[in-house]
């Protein structure tokens, strides 16, 4: 029995050190990657033509929707949709600026985020339930769209009715896109867009 005791010792220390070499280990591994990379990344500064029509494409589909929201006297226009006429007319190519994810992503996170909200409220867990499952089921539909994040904490904030879901979320979304489509393929360099589905 004597002969165990020391030996268990051992051994609890040995797993001790072994343990805290491996914490060590993956806490340097974590400070690495916060760290980041030694060459910044950054997007390439685009020619002034691509400057010139991502301004005036993303002013026209902003105005149009604004116009229309006025004249229909309906609620066509939310904050997201400044955030998507960054990707559709900054950066038209991107897989998040495509129309199945602009119109797909505004729909899904408008369902999502009215269904929790009428389920649980507008607490903040409820918030963030919003948020974290429209973005999991963005990414289960293939339809991510970054904008369309904002648009579920918009639901939570502002507790609209269902008809949030038509309009602004999907006719909104529509319009924009269809201002893309028009607008960006005039410009000889660029296609809009790149798939629709």
């Amino acid at each position: 029995m004597k002969g165990y005791l020391p030996k268990g010792r051992i051994y609890s220390s040995y797993l001790a050190r072994l343990n805290y070499q491996n914490v060590q280990e993956k806490w340097k591994k974590y400070c690495f990657k916060i760290r980041g990379t030694r060459r910044s990344f950054c997007l390439d500064r685009p020619h002034h033509r691509h400057i010139f029509w991502s301004w005036c494409g993303s002013f026209i589909g902003i105005a149009v929707t604004a116009y229309l929201s006025v004249k229909t006297n309906s609620p066509l226009l939310m904050a997201p949709f400044g955030a998507t006429s960054v990707l559709i007319f900054g950066v038209p190519e991107s897989p998040l600026a495509q129309p199945r994810n602009v119109i797909g992503g505004n729909l899904v996170a408008a369902l999502v985020s009215l269904t929790i909200l009428h389920l649980f409220g507008s607490e903040p867990w409820a918030m963030g339930m919003a948020v974290a499952t429209a973005i999991g089921m963005m990414q289960l539909t293939a339809t991510l769209h970054p904008p369309s994040g904002a648009v579920a904490l918009v639901v939570m904030m502002t507790k609209p009715s269902w008809q949030f879901l038509l309009t602004p979320a999907l006719e909104g979304s529509i319009i924009l896109v269809l201002c893309a489509v028009v607008f960006n393929n005039l410009a000889h360099e660029r296609t809009y867009p790149k798939y629709w589905f």
